[in-house]
C-alpha cells in the first residue's frame, strides 16, 4: 500500500511538468545571464582556492563549498548513478550531464540570492537560503512568505529523505556487502555518532567536511579511474550506449518508443538533482554562512559544486560501471552494483574503496543536511527546544534509514526533492532580474580588475 502511494506521488511529481520546470529554469537563467556561469567556470574554479579576507560569515568560502559538497558528493554519486543506470538505462547519464550543465546557472542564482538576503540570528550566526530570499526579495510579501514557509517545511521533510535515510541506507548496504556488518548495528552506531557530531554546529561541520571531502573525493576518483583504465577497451561502446539511450526512439524490438527516452530523462534528471542538488535550494543555505562581501563571488564558488559532483564524480562512476560490463548481467542495484563493478576490476580492494567512500561521503551528507533542516526549522519556529528535538529525531531516523528497504527510501527522497524544488524554482524565476543585476555588476568589476 505504501509503495503504491509513493509510486503514484513520484509519477505525478516527476512528470513532464516538473522536468520542464527544473531544466527550463536552468535554461532560462543561462540565457538571462548571457552564459556567464559557463563562460566564468574556470574563473570560478580559481576562486575556490583563492583566500577571501573581507566580509562577514561563520565559515570560510572554501569550507562553505566543502560543506555544500559534503551534502552532494555521497550516495547520489555511488548508489544514485547505479540506480539511474538500472532504471533509466545508459542514456540516463547523458540527461544527468545536460541537467548539470544548466544546473550551473541554477546553483549560481540561488547562491547569489542566499548571500544577498541573509540575516543574523540572536546568537550572531548567519541565516540564509531560499526562505530568506523569498521573504525579503519577492515584492508580493504574502506570496513570498507563503513560498518561504512551503520551502522550509519541505526542506525539513527532505532532510529526512535525501539527507538522512537514503544516506544511512547506502552506508548500511555498503558495510553489509563488504564487511558483513548487520544493518541494525550500523544504524545504532550511526545514530549515536551523528548525535554527537551535531553538537558542534556549522563551524565544526565545516571543519570536518573540509578534511573528509577533498581526501575521500580524490581517493575515490583515482580508484574509479583505475577501473576505467583496466576496462578502457569497453569505454567507446559504453559512451555510444549512453548517447543512443538518451536520444534514440527505437525500442529493442525494432519499433519506436518514446517511453525509453522519457525513462532515461526522468531517471537521469531526478538522480542528477539528488546528486548535485541544483534547483533544490539546499546548497545556498551553506553559501549564506560563508565569509564574503560579494554575493556573486560566493555564488561562483558554490556553483563549482555542480561541476565537481556531477560532471566529474558522477561521470567517472558511470564510466566505471558501464565499462566493467557488469550492468548487462548483474541483478544488483544501488551501491551493490557499484561495488560489483569496482570488484570486477580491482578485486576486494575495489569493493572496500566503494564501501569506505560510501561511509565517509554519506556520513558527511547526513550531518550537513541536518544543518539545512535545522536552519529551515529555525525559520519556522525560532525555538531552541524545537531545534534540539529535531536533532534527536534526526539521529533516530538514521537508524530507520539503515534498516529500510532501498526502493522505498529512494522513492521518498525523489518525492521530497520535487516538493522542495518547486517553491525554490518559482523564487528563482521571480527574482531573476535581481540575480542578473548582481551577475553583471560583478562581471564589470572583474573586467576592471583584469
Amino acid at each position: 500500500m505504501l509503495e503504491d502511494v509513493l509510486d503514484a506521488l513520484y509519477e505525478f511529481l516527476w512528470g513532464p511538468a516538473m522536468l520542464l520546470l527544473l531544466v527550463g529554469t536552468g535554461v532560462f537563467l543561462t540565457v538571462r545571464l548571457k552564459l556567464l556561469p559557463w563562460r566564468n567556470l574556470f574563473h570560478a574554479l580559481r576562486l575556490v582556492f583563492t583566500k577571501q579576507e573581507k566580509g562577514e560569515g561563520d565559515i570560510s568560502p572554501f569550507q562553505s563549498l566543502m560543506t555544500a559538497l559534503a551534502a552532494t558528493i555521497g550516495t547520489g554519486n555511488i548508489a544514485g548513478v547505479a540506480t539511474a543506470l538500472t532504471v533509466g538505462g545508459a542514456g540516463a547519464v547523458v540527461w544527468m550531464w545536460i541537467a548539470a550543465l544548466f544546473g550551473l546557472s541554477t546553483k549560481y542564482a540561488e547562491s547569489v540570492l542566499a548571500v544577498k538576503y541573509r540575516e543574523k540570528n540572536a546568537a550572531g550566526e548567519m541565516c540564509g537560503g531560499p526562505m530568506y530570499a523569498m521573504k525579503n526579495g519577492i515584492k508580493l510579501k504574502a506570496l513570498g512568505k507563503l513560498l518561504a514557509v512551503m520551502f522550509s517545511v519541505f526542506t525539513v521533510l527532505a532532510s529526512f529523505g535525501i539527507g538522512n535515510m537514503a544516506q544511512a541506507n547506502s552506508i548500511s548496504s555498503g558495510l553489509m556487502s563488504v564487511f558483513k556488518i548487520p544493518p541494525w548495528l550500523c544504524g545504532i552506531l550511526l545514530a549515536a555518532v551523528v548525535m554527537l557530531i551535531l553538537l558542534g554546529g556549522i563551524k565544526s561541520i565545516g571543519k570536518v567536511c573540509s578534511i573528509i571531502v577533498p581526501v575521500m573525493a580524490v581517493g575515490y576518483i583515482l580508484c574509479a579511474l583505475a577501473v576505467v583504465i583496466i576496462n578502457v577497451r569497453n569505454v567507446p561502446s559504453g559512451l555510444c550506449d549512453m548517447i543512443k539511450g538518451a536520444f534514440s526512439l527505437r525500442s529493442a524490438g525494432g519499433g519506436f518508443s518514446g517511453a525509453l527516452v522519457v525513462s532515461a530523462m526522468r531517471s537521469g534528471i531526478s538522480k542528477g538533482v539528488f546528486s548535485n542538488e541544483a534547483g533544490l535550494g539546499s546548497a545556498p543555505i551553506a553559501a549564506a554562512a560563508a565569509n564574503t562581501d560579494s554575493p556573486s563571488r560566493q555564488a561562483y564558488i558554490n556553483m563549482t559544486g555542480t561541476f565537481f559532483d556531477t560532471l566529474l564524480v558522477c561521470s567517472i562512476t558511470a564510466l566505471a560501471i558501464s565499462s566493467s560490463g557488469i550492468l548487462t548481467h548483474s541483478e544488483s542495484s544501488g551501491a551493490y552494483l557499484t561495488i560489483e563493478a569496482f570488484e570486477s576490476a580491482l578485486g576486494s580492494f575495489g569493493g572496500i574503496t566503494v564501501a569506505l567512500g560510501l561511509v565517509f561521503f554519506a556520513f558527511s551528507t547526513i550531518i550537513v543536511w541536518e544543518y539545512y533542516g535545522e536552519k529551515s526549522l529555525e525559520y519556522l519556529v525560532k525555538s531552541e527546544k524545537a531545534v534540539f528535538g529535531y536533532r534527536a529525531v534526526y539521529s533516530v531516523i538514521c537508524f530507520i534509514g539503515a534498516v529500510s528497504h532501498l526502493e522505498l527510501v529512494w522513492r521518498f527522497s525523489d518525492i521530497t526533492n520535487a516538493l522542495m524544488a518547486i517553491p525554490n524554482l518559482i523564487c528563482l524565476l521571480l527574482l531573476s532580474d535581481v540575480v542578473a543585476k548582481e551577475c553583471f555588476m560583478y562581471q564589470k568589476r572583474k573586467k576592471r580588475r583584469s
